[in-house]
């Protein structure tokens, strides 16, 4: 099978999948191996295309010419199939966390929730092997509408609020913004495709560079940089599978892999550098990734604290990006992979301790070691790879972008990732230390379904078997890609190949 056809099977799956699990709607157990068994199929048309990205290949796909010269099309490069490898793989344990999460939690609109799961998945497909910025454009915006009834899933007043803000911010940012962008670089540029070193060098000035490079990095705003963000803490009213999609598998990291693909195949770090026009976003981008962990500090409530440690998390990678070294595109490339699995850990962490234990803020989770001791080491396992501390695969995502700072001279951003790594330890480690070692808290009396584990006093109540499996999944994830970081900075090694060496 040609890369063309494996790139058409990986767009279709997940839409074929939506349709089959709307059809089985009113069988739970089919409609949900149906869900199974599409992430399954998904990941493996991944795997397959890996294997030829890995031997030089570059496979493609050409759909139509809406306009001449701007075509839809498809081209899959190492950091777009890191994305999908990323995404496919983790919708696989989050089908299995979210039957043990709906289920036990009686959630309501449950058809309507894994169809929309996996639209957004065939979304996120596009956007990740997206071989030019209309195709991006469009699976962008598709991402955005597919994602919308999940916020809003609980359809409740204080959903419906959240789905408006997270509608409003990212389709408002995205047509008043990135579009714009677009049609500009096509003009100056003559096309929107791809390519190694930018399309935009030699065409305009430095002051439309800089101009050009804040329509895009402000109308990317699933990058969440403030002040652009309000959009995904207000998220978090959606069911913790739905926060692991959204600051994990599909749409932040959509995000910030559309900012460092604008910034290596539309301006070129050449471009950048020689402009000067990176360096606003590099002040931007450190100013975030602090202020949103001392914000982070402030949160009580456990996936508030999580959204705001997303929120400075991507900043890195736009930071990562806008150094425009060999070393920052590097670390920014494995951070996308590196923050996906800690943080979907983490989030898989916090819904199994609210279907256990039915609590949801950091105040009230003394003595919950004890009782999901599994749980809780995975937590602390998610913590540390965010954290950038072994043995989480964050350690050396974060390392590299250390280097590009301090090889580019830029010492207080050394100094402010720094700074990040305690406020990271100080917004995490008090939830572990309070977990193992606070009193345990009175517990409600609620029943949380069949699945859940049994309650008896001072037994393990860690969550259903479907969420406590995937949790420690990703947990070794994260180990894994602290072990294996070398195959992963080979992976990536084509990307940076003839970058500039300023700063490695």
């Amino acid at each position: 099978m040609s890369g063309g056809e494996l790139i058409a099977l990986a767009l279709l799956i997940p839409l074929a999948g939506a349709g089959l699990i709307a059809l089985a709607g009113r069988r739970p157990n089919l409609r949900e191996s149906v869900t199974i068994a599409t992430a399954l199929l998904l990941f493996a048309v991944n795997v397959r295309l890996a294997v030829g990205v890995l031997d030089g290949e570059t496979p493609a796909l050409r759909v139509l010419e809406p306009v001449e010269g701007v075509p839809i099309a498809f081209s899959i490069e190492p950091l777009g199939m890191l994305f999908g490898l990323v995404a496919s793989f983790l919708w696989i344990v989050t089908s299995f966390y979210s039957i043990g999460y709906m289920r036990a939690n009686g959630e309501a609109r449950q058809t309507r929730f894994y169809a929309c799961f996996a639209l957004a998945l065939g979304a996120t497909m596009a956007v990740a092997f997206s071989g030019n910025l209309l195709t991006t454009f469009i699976g962008y915006e598709a991402l955005t509408l597919t994602t919308y009834p999940l916020v809003t899933h609980h359809s409740d007043a204080k959903s419906v609020r959240a789905g408006r803000t997270y509608l409003g911010i990212l389709l408002g940012t995205s047509i008043a913004l990135l579009l714009p962008a677009i049609v500009a670089t096509w003009m100056l540029a003559g096309t929107l495709d791809f390519r190694a070193g930018g399309i935009v060098s030699g065409t305009a000035s430095d002051g439309v560079v800089l101009l050009l490079l804040g329509l895009y990095m402000f109308g990317i705003g699933k990058a969440a940089l403030m002040p652009i963000h309000r959009w995904l803490p207000a998220a978090m009213v959606a069911p913790t599978p739905v926060s692991a999609l959204l600051h994990a598998v599909a749409v932040v990291k959509a995000g910030v892999f559309v900012v460092l693909k604008v910034i290596v195949y539309v301006f070129g770090i050449d471009l950048l550098n020689s402009s000067g026009a990176g360096s606003w976003l590099i002040g931007i981008a450190t100013i975030t990734l602090v202020l949103a962990s001392v914000v982070a500090l402030t949160k009580d409530n456990l996936k508030a604290r999580l959204a705001y440690s997303t929120v400075s998390q991507l900043a890195y990678v736009v930071l990562a990006g806008a150094l425009a070294t060999q070393w920052g595109v590097l670390g920014g490339g494995m951070h996308i992979a590196m923050h996906a699995f800690g943080k979907i850990t983490l989030f898989f962490c916090a819904g199994a301790i609210y279907t256990a234990l039915h609590k949801t803020e950091v105040s009230e989770m003394g003595g919950i070691g004890r009782a999901m001791p599994v749980t809780m080491l995975a937590f602390l396992v998610g913590a540390l790879s965010v954290a950038g501390l072994p043995p989480g695969g964050g350690t050396w995502s974060k390392w590299y972008i250390a280097l590009a700072a301090a090889g580019t001279g830029h010492l207080i951003v050394v100094g402010a990732l720094m700074l990040s790594t305690l406020l990271n330890v100080a917004y995490f480690m008090p939830i572990v230390a309070r977990a193992w070692f606070a009193p345990q808290a009175a517990r409600p009396a609620r029943s949380v379904g069949a699945m859940a584990a049994p309650r008896e006093s001072g037994g393990l109540q860690e969550a259903p078997l479907f969420c406590l499996i995937p949790l420690s999944l990703t947990a070794l994830g994260c180990i894994a890609l602290f072990v294996f970081a070398g195959d992963l900075e080979t992976f990536l090694a084509p990307m940076i190949d003839g970058l500039s060496t300023r700063g490695r």
